[in-house]
């Protein structure tokens, strides 16, 4: 009877490699541009199916969610796994603020652009990021071609007397760095995008406390899949107005996704107080180390390729001094070469060049997270550049 069937949603993983990238072929082609996270697909796979969830065929018809938050479309149980993950990392202040949930944090951006924008303007507000900027800002805040706001590009360059939104990427999308606010004008308002903000890539020193902090299941765990991003909103009337957006844009968020990211986030909470669990954040952040000694190693001492450098912090999570390893590596081509772009395609390594981020076409952001295989070739080709040009070494 379909009535008493029920939907078994695994969280097994797709196999690790393709058959077109299973050899190290010069031919092929490796896409180092997107933060696809399948990184993270080891730890999923390790620890079996403890986020196997099940859906009774009569489950999750109405559009409202069965909880009393101000988000009615938010899932009791995803509401209380994000304050729980929040307080166990100590990497937001979650009390006193609401949360509103988004299909990723990309849908999340676009509502709290529309919720911060007044209306009452002559002309639109001024969205502004320091440079190098998260590539998508331009284009999200442009896109609709909306009346209520636009692009005004480095935050570095903006003196007008007038309203602004400034966003501030930290660590920062593509270099790594931590940011604060650039502009520091008594009519600006914040937008604090913390995706990142998490101990596998960067010294949790304190918990943040901002007016509008945006994160997203994507890069906390790996699942960008699902779809799930979530703000922590402070002033009600504000959240009020994203929900709005979710509601015309969307009319709210899958409960099959949001119940899934509950489980996956509960499951990362327990592994982190529970030492018979393999922790989740020690887990990945050996595994961002790895990568980024390995990268180093192949990078130093030579006069072509130079890397971002980061100071060692305190972690209040793993109590220990820690180097921030980065999602993305924020390459520059030194000497003779100004595009590293067009450098790195013609050895077939798609990056993505600095030109797209307010930056310079001597920069390129590379993605940290892709599959094993990938970043071996990386490696190999890109210590083959470094011997066959002459500014190599």
């Amino acid at each position: 009877m379909i009535g008493t069937e029920i939907c078994l949603i695994k969280s097994s993983p797709v196999p690790s490699a393709t058959p077109e990238n299973s050899n190290m072929d010069t031919l092929i082609n490796i896409n180092l541009d997107h933060g696809d996270p399948v990184m993270y697909e080891s730890y999923w796979r390790k620890i079996g199916n403890m986020c196997d969830i099940t859906f009774n065929g009569y489950e999750s018809l109405s559009y409202f969610a069965n909880g009393k938050s101000l988000c009615w479309f938010l899932e009791s149980k995803l509401e209380e796994e994000i304050r729980r993950l929040h307080n166990v990392v100590g990497n937001a202040i979650v009390d006193d603020y609401y949360v509103v949930i988004g299909n990723g944090s990309s849908q999340l951006i676009m509502a709290a652009l529309y919720a911060l924008s007044p209306t009452n303007q002559p002309h639109p507000i001024n969205i502004v990021a320091a440079a190098p900027f998260y590539s998508s800002y331009p284009e999200m805040a442009d896109f609709e071609r909306s009346e209520l706001h636009k692009w005004a590009g480095d935050a570095r360059n903006y003196d007008k007397d007038e309203p602004y939104i400034e966003f501030i990427t930290s660590p920062n999308n593509p270099d790594g760095v931590i940011r604060e606010p650039v502009v520091n004008g008594i009519q600006g308002k914040l937008i604090h995008d913390l995706a990142y903000y998490w101990p596998q890539y960067t010294a949790i020193t304190s918990p943040a406390n901002h007016d509008v902090m945006l994160f997203t299941v994507s890069k906390c765990t790996g699942h960008a899949g699902s779809r799930i991003g979530w703000a922590l909103v402070k002033d009600k009337e504000v959240a009020r107005k994203m929900i709005k957006f979710m509601e015309v844009s969307t009319i709210g968020v899958s409960k099959e996704a949001q119940l899934r990211a509950a489980k996956i986030l509960g499951v990362i909470s327990d592994s982190c107080v529970n030492p018979t669990l393999d922790n989740f954040f020690e887990y990945s952040q050996s595994l961002l180390t790895d990568r980024w000694q390995r990268l180093r190693q192949v990078v130093k001492a030579n006069d072509l390729f130079v890397l971002q450098k980061y100071s060692l912090q305190y972690c209040l999570f793993t109590k220990k001094f820690y180097e921030t390893h980065p999602a993305f590596a924020w390459l520059m081509c030194k000497g003779s070469e100004e595009d590293c772009e067009k450098l790195l395609k013609g050895h077939k390594l798609q990056t993505r060049g600095g030109e797209k981020f307010g930056s310079y076409s001597r920069n390129v952001r590379i993605s940290m997270l892709g599959k094993d295989e990938d970043f071996n070739i990386f490696l190999q080709r890109l210590e083959a550049i470094i011997q066959e040009l002459p500014d190599g070494n």
